[in-house]
């Protein structure tokens, strides 16, 4: 009776991969690198494969190795083994028509997850440089403040401190003089003899 730890007939599997490829059990055996009873029990149903013994069938056997864990209930159908699954359901799809569609479909996601890192080494490197950047430009700000300094140059106040201009106090304006017209000065001269001699 099968073991009820494969509840996706691994042992089916492998042996219908090994049927399709014309490869017998010995042989198979032997390129997996397990004993030929061992096989014959894992075809059967009644030994659970590890998943070094799976992987090394999977590459005996040209098949990829994630949909040999898939069969064998050590992956979970998410992050796109669902997709590896239905393939390897297909009652219409012969062995190697679902061999080939499963490792066109690895493909595709190790070329898209290599992009996805280029392009974020990429976006990696342009953020560094920004930084590179924005640095040099301080320090040349600095540099540049220093220098005047050093000559004794006028230097600009920090944002948020007073300016010179700010610190000296303006000061007031003298009062204005009144102006006295010459008319004014010449009539009081004449008055003032007049006045002299009156008293007198």
């Amino acid at each position: 009776m099968p073991s009820k730890d494969l509840p996706r007939d691994v042992g089916g599997f492998i042996r219908d991969l090994r049927r399709n490829a014309q490869i017998s059990l010995r042989q198979l055996a032997e390129q997996a690198g397990v004993s030929n009873p061992y096989l014959s029990q894992v075809e059967r149903g009644l030994r659970k494969p590890s998943a070094e013994v799976l992987q090394q069938l999977a590459n005996a056997l040209r098949v990829s190795t994630p949909v040999m864990y898939l069969r064998a209930g050590l992956l979970e159908e998410k992050e796109g083994h669902g997709v590896l699954t239905a393939i390897a359901a297909d009652s219409e799809l012969t062995i190697a028509q679902k061999q080939s569609l499963s490792q066109i479909y690895e493909t595709f996601r190790r070329e898209n997850a290599r992009h996805a890192e280029a392009e974020a080494e990429t976006a990696k490197q342009a953020e560094a440089a920004s930084e590179a950047a924005a640095e040099a430009a301080r320090a040349a700000d600095a540099a540049a403040a220093a220098a005047g300094r050093a000559a004794g140059g006028p230097t600009k106040a920090p944002t948020g401190w007073p300016d010179d201009t700010e610190a000296t106090p303006t000061p007031a304006a003298e009062p204005a003089k009144p102006v006295v017209k010459k008319t004014a000065k010449k009539a009081v001269k004449k008055a003032a003899p007049r006045a002299a001699e009156e008293e007198n």
